[in-house]
């Protein structure tokens, strides 16, 4: 299991709050590694000693995908919920069994999404990777569920949300008519921020060497 997957799989365990996040998260790495099907498709038959090549092939696939994707699933659940539905064969059936305990409406869960995305706030210092991500994750809550967001709204969206230290970043954006995707617009913001903080960091040591030489001019040691 490479290092993305376990720190996706970390960052959201189910503990029964957390559902439609989880089931984001989920998703994602489902459909990265090619193993979302197992949730759709049923087993195909076991082939019997004379089947050809392309059944085989067919059954071989689903039965490691399924594998795999149960793996995931009970590796992204508290050890309560694991023990719990550890026993069920297939990865469908898992899903089913936690829809059926911790799922709510689409609906529902469609308006929490979309709701969180209109008022979502950036905090001062946060990461601008993991606010984007954030906003990022309950697009795709807010899609699974009916509320698809298109991506040109979804960057005005995530635009609208900064802090005021992403004020500059936001004038140049609107002064300029420029156009982003996600990913051109998280790498543009992580350099702003990484050359925003050091300007700071420059401007602070600036500020406590100047302070220092009138402290020392005062004294009469310079």
């Amino acid at each position: 299991m490479n290092s993305s997957i376990v720190q996706l799989l970390a960052s959201e365990k189910l503990n029964g709050d957390n559902y439609a996040a989880w089931k984001s998260n989920l998703n994602t790495i489902l459909v990265v590694n090619d193993l979302i099907f197992v949730l759709a498709d049923e087993c195909p038959q076991t082939p019997a000693s004379n089947a050809n090549r392309t059944s085989r092939k067919a059954y071989d696939r689903w039965v490691k995908a399924n594998e795999k994707a149960r793996f995931y699933i009970l590796a992204s659940m508290t050890d309560v919920l694991t023990k719990k539905h550890e026993s069920l064969t297939t990865a469908k059936e898992i899903i089913d069994a936690l829809k059926a305990m911790f799922g709510q409406p689409e609906w529902s869960l469609r308006h929490e999404a979309i709701k969180y995305i209109y008022t979502k706030r950036m905090n001062e210092g946060t990461s601008i990777k993991e606010h984007v991500l954030d906003m990022m994750m309950h697009f795709n809550i807010a899609e699974v569920n009916g509320g698809a967001i298109d991506e040109a709204n979804q960057v005005s969206f995530i635009l609208e949300s900064f802090s005021k230290s992403f004020i500059p970043f936001q004038t140049n954006v609107s002064l300029n008519k420029i156009e982003f995707n996600l990913t051109t617009l998280l790498n543009k913001l992580q350099r702003f921020q990484t050359l925003t903080i050091g300007k700071l960091f420059l401007e602070k040591a600036f500020r406590m060497r100047d302070h220092s030489q009138g402290w020392n001019r005062r004294d009469g040691l310079s």
